[in-house]
Formats: structure tokens, C-alpha cells, sequence
């Protein structure tokens, strides 16, 4: 595993097929308005699944009004599948491509029996149930004699003892479900709609705020600079809201109360950040 001589705690991230950094990761939601609701901060090597169940206590606690959860394939397992649903939350996930090689049969033609408990091959032949492996997925596993003479051996496997071998994870039903509220109506509206949220945030925060690159060493301290340049976008997004258009008014300014209590918050607000990020930098 390879280690950051400079900082230690951040990971090996994979930028593109052939570019590698050492990163950190910020796993993050928002509202339907581009508001932040919270983030979660681990190594570039951490895959971003692994942080989601975290990510979703603390936003959920704070806003558990929330009745849809909106995320992008990365996201789309078991585990977090029934954690949505067992919550009685929506969620919704785009449809992510079998994992195959290309000439192979793909995993949805293996016919799942509910009844049996098996797997059916495009050559009607069974698939029996064998084990559980200690990730949660049970095993099923075809008859090697049949296979030997089976004319489509090579498009079904490439093992050395003729065996096919399919996965199913304990919680695949739940998995199921995602897909059926993925062909409801009105679902690829609501997916449709991260370009204009989430996304946004992030080419904000890159473009606007230098969230590509950090000048701070340690989880602790990138953390901190995170949760400040969160706060200020979001601080700037309720001034726009707070005035509308008459924000770009120059007229607007003059005589105007409201906004000069506004700008005394907001410079208030900038001494706090300033003297913060100089302590995380002394820190």
C-alpha cells in the first residue's frame, strides 16, 4: 500500500483511468436548493459506499423530514439499499452495467427461482445453492459434468473445473426494489435533477472556492477548512436568497437597514473564518 511521505492519513485516489494522487474524499449532501447538509471526510482510497451509512445518520438526524434519498451508482448496494428502505425512505439510483466481461453471459440472464432457491442458465440447466461467504453473498453453483458438455461453456465461465459459480448478496432483495422505484414514473425527473444540486456544489466549491487542493496535512485540519468553505457558500446562498435580485441592485445599498446589519454579520462572519484557518495553519 503506498503511503504519503508528507501526510499520512490521505489515500491513493484514482483520478481518470491512468492519473493517481494522494487525496482525501468528501462524501457530501445537500437539499434541493444546493444547501449543504452535512459531509464526511475520509482518504482518497476509501470507496465512497463505506462512508455513506455515517454520512446518512448525520443528515437524517438533523432533517428527518427527509423522505427521498437521491445518489449516484457509486452508492447502489445492500447494505445501503436496506438501510433506506428499512428507514421508510425512498431511494433512488441509476441503473449501474453488470460488471462482465464482454462475450460472457451477463448476471441478469441467470434466472433467479424464489420458490427453489436457485439459478436457472440460459441452458436450463440449475444452479444449486452451495454456501455463504463471509461478505453476505450466497453461492450457486452449477453441475461440472453438465457443464463439460454444454455448448455455450465459454461464453459462462473460465474456470479450470468447469463450474459456474453465481452471486446473490442476503439483502438482494432490497436491491430489487431500488430498481422497480426506478422505473417509476417520474423517478428520472427527480435523478435527473443532481446535474443542478450536488454536482453544482461540487463545481462551486472546485471553481469558486479551491476545494481541488488543500494547503493542510491531516484529516483534522482539511476537515476544519471543509466545514468552512461549506459555511461560507452557504451563508452566501441565504444572502442571495434573503434579497433577491435587488442584491445586484447598486441603488439597493444606500439607506438600506437591513443590509448593513447583513454586511456587519457577514464581515463578523469572515474575522471567525480567518482567525480559524490561521490557527489550523499554526495548528
Amino acid at each position: 500500500m503506498k503511503v504519503s511521505k508528507t501526510d499520512s492519513e490521505c489515500g491513493v485516489f484514482h483520478k481518470g483511468e491512468h492519473k493517481k494522487v494522494f487525496a482525501y474524499s468528501a462524501n457530501t449532501a445537500c437539499d434541493k436548493n444546493n444547501f449543504v447538509l452535512g459531509f464526511v471526510l475520509t482518504p482518497g482510497n476509501y470507496h465512497d459506499s463505506s462512508s455513506f451509512a455515517e454520512l446518512y445518520q448525520q443528515v437524517t438526524t438533523s432533517y428527518p423530514n427527509i423522505s427521498t434519498i437521491v445518489a449516484d451508482s457509486g452508492y447502489r448496494t445492500p447494505a445501503i439499499a436496506k438501510l433506506i428502505i428499512d428507514d421508510n425512505r425512498t431511494p433512488i439510483f441509476p441503473y449501474k452495467r453488470p460488471m462482465t466481461k464482454d462475450g460472457f453471459f451477463k448476471k441478469y440472464e441467470y434466472v433467479y427461482d424464489e420458490y427453489y432457491d436457485c439459478y436457472v442458465c440460459p441452458n436450463n440447466e440449475v444452479l444449486k445453492y452451495s454456501t455463504t461467504n463471509r461478505e453476505g453473498y450466497k453461492e450457486y453453483k452449477s453441475n461440472q459434468k453438465i457443464c463439460k458438455k454444454c455448448q455455450f461453456l465459454e461464453k459462462c465461465t473460465e474456470s479450470k473445473n468447469k463450474t459456474k459459480i453465481v452471486t446473490r448478496h442476503v439483502w438482494e432483495n432490497y436491491l430489487e426494489k431500488v430498481e422497480d422505484i426506478r422505473h417509476t414514473i417520474g423517478t428520472k425527473e427527480i435523478y435527473s435533477l443532481r446535474s443542478q444540486t450536488i454536482e453544482r456544489v461540487f463545481a462551486d466549491a472546485k471553481e469558486l472556492h479551491g476545494m481541488r487542493y488543500t494547503q493542510y496535512r491531516g484529516l483534522a485540519k482539511v476537515k476544519m477548512e471543509l466545514t468552512l468553505k461549506f459555511a461560507c457558500m452557504n451563508l452566501k446562498k441565504l444572502a442571495m436568497w434573503k434579497f433577491g435580485k435587488d442584491f445586484l441592485n447598486t441603488n439597493f445599498y444606500k439607506n438600506n437597514s437591513k443590509f448593513i446589519k447583513i454586511k456587519k454579520m457577514a464581515i463578523k462572519y469572515y474575522y471567525s473564518i480567518a482567525i480559524c484557518l490561521q490557527s489550523v495553519r499554526k495548528g
